[in-house]
């Protein structure tokens, strides 16, 4: 049964145009998933300017995770990782008391590229949202996969259908990659109580109302949460425990307000470390919105 569902909005990033869905009002999270992008899919041209990179930018309370469908990021932070991601590979950046990074499309500027992918925030559960940052990379060959009855899934993060993923997380939480052939029918993960699933292609059916790309169905608690391909379709599959509330202001994460306050404020002052090879531009924090 569902609980509620929510349709991208599209947003422009400068070169390039998202569709967000997380956080949207009335519905911040699910689980401790707290932001979610649809990016692309887009052509992005040989010759590609270096304004459309995202130039660095700070990062609090929240792991970021980069999963592409095609395309090349390169991707560099400030704990001094510098890794491609290409499709089916993660990049999963514990951010915690403090993390900067930026994201470069290098092999777009080489000879032109297809982008096109997934990127989203894990909210750290109360007591771990100070951890130390961290980066890890994980090859696609690592990630477990299972296929049956014109399903195919691959396990990103958590644990799901008997799978446990080699990502290293801090609450219960899944997260999957998800292809049905048309008439496949696929039920999520019973044992979480918050779930949902993002379409990213196609068109799938749930308690007989049909459902199209660029829609997240997010599931009740403690309900069958049924999806029943109408065409191929390719779905994005998320989750878990809540981690209580959180506040989300510009790309900090935290229980705290004043948590938030005080990241600003190092930003601002410039205290925060920049990625080795990135120390020549950053993205400035934008002013303040006045109350509405």
């Amino acid at each position: 049964m569902l609980d509620f569902v929510l349709d991208q909005r599209r947003r422009s990033l400068g070169a390039l145009e998202v569709g967000r869905v997380l956080p949207a009002v009335g519905h911040t999270m699910v689980g401790p998933f707290i932001f979610l992008d649809h990016v692309g899919p887009v052509q992005l041209p040989a010759g590609l300017s270096r304004d459309a990179d995202v130039r660095p930018h700070p990062h609090i309370g929240l792991s970021t995770v980069t999963y592409l469908f095609d395309g090349e990021i390169v991707h560099r932070d400030s704990v001094g990782a510098h890794e491609t991601i290409r499709p089916g590979e993660v990049n999963w950046m514990v951010a915690g008391r403090g993390i900067t990074h930026s994201e470069r499309f290098e092999k777009a500027r080489r000879e032109g590229d297809r982008l096109h992918g997934i990127q989203i925030w894990v909210a750290l559960p109360d007591g771990q949202e100070e951890v130390a940052p961290e980066f890890a990379h994980y090859d696609a060959a690592v990630l477990p996969q299972r296929e049956h009855d014109g399903v195919w899934l691959r396990l990103i993060a958590g644990q799901a259908y008997g799978l446990v993923s080699p990502v290293k997380t801090h609450s219960p939480l899944f997260y999957l990659h998800a292809r049905l052939e048309a008439g496949a029918v696929l039920e999520l993960p019973a044992e979480y109580p918050e779930r949902a699933a993002y379409i990213v292609s196609g068109a799938v059916t749930v308690d007989g109302a049909t459902h199209h790309a660029g829609r997240l169905l997010a599931f009740a608690a403690a309900t069958r949460a049924v999806l029943a391909a109408q065409t191929a379709a390719v779905v994005m599959l998320l989750g878990g425990a809540p981690v209580g509330q959180r506040f989300i202001d510009w790309n900090f994460v935290s229980s705290s307000k004043q948590r938030i306050e005080a990241a600003k404020a190092d930003w601002r002052a410039g205290r925060l470390k920049l990625p080795d090879l990135d120390q020549a531009e950053f993205i400035p924090l934008p002013p303040e919105q006045p109350d509405r």
